[in-house]
């Protein structure tokens, strides 16, 4: 198995080698408040509404400073603004005064912000930091690993345990940078590794 998960990792490689976080961001924390964001929403849409957000808010002290009806307005198109708006709020309050103001370099740390769970602090550490402490597991990663065989599991800790097993450390991050929407297996450069076309793992 880890063979054949070395094997997908080159090809991935050569075929995307460009491949990179696809949320717009230029430090830790604007990446953290895009991610919060990114829940139920696409990438695309948040890249959307990041520009003028981080332009409005340079510092986690503004957003834990701002009223909450500004900061819900400023991220109404993300969806469940008001859910969001208030995490974000919590959490730079938390980095204000506790962190002075930046956003921690620890999982344990990470975990204790509201509205950042396991996914949303391997994204931080490992794109923000270049820390790989595990990897990130949303629908688009759960849907390739099943698809691929890498694990028979639809629990996001148990996918990360199998694929932290399979893959090296160094590349926890970088695995996770892909789509996965409808298969379109036709010039695919995994098919001949996938379980999928045969019938296997149709999620």
């Amino acid at each position: 198995m880890r063979r054949r998960a070395g094997q997908i990792l080159a090809r991935l490689y050569k075929a995307y080698p460009q491949a990179r976080c696809s949320l717009r961001f230029t430090n830790p924390l604007e990446l953290l408040v895009a991610t919060i964001l990114s829940a139920q929403c696409t990438d695309e849409r948040v890249n959307q509404i990041t520009p003028a957000l981080f332009q409005q808010f340079p510092a986690a002290q503004d957003y834990a400073n701002a009223p909450r009806p500004a900061l819900e307005e400023a991220i109404r198109l993300a969806g469940l603004y008001r859910h969001k708006a208030r995490h974000i709020q919590e959490t730079c309050a938390i980095l204000v005064n506790r962190f002075q103001g930046q956003v921690p370099r620890t999982m344990e740390e990470l975990l204790e912000l509201p509205g950042v769970g396991r996914k949303t602090a391997n994204v931080i550490l490992g794109n923000a930091f270049g820390l790989c402490s595990g990897v990130a597991v949303d629908t688009h990663t759960r849907r390739v690993a099943n698809r691929l065989g890498l694990t028979a599991s639809d629990d996001p800790l148990k996918i990360e345990q199998d694929m932290m097993g399979l893959l090296p450390r160094t590349e926890w991050t970088q695995i996770t940078q892909c789509a996965a929407r409808a298969p379109r297996c036709s010039g695919c450069p995994l098919l001949d590794l996938c379980p999928y076309p045969r019938g296997r793992s149709r999620r």
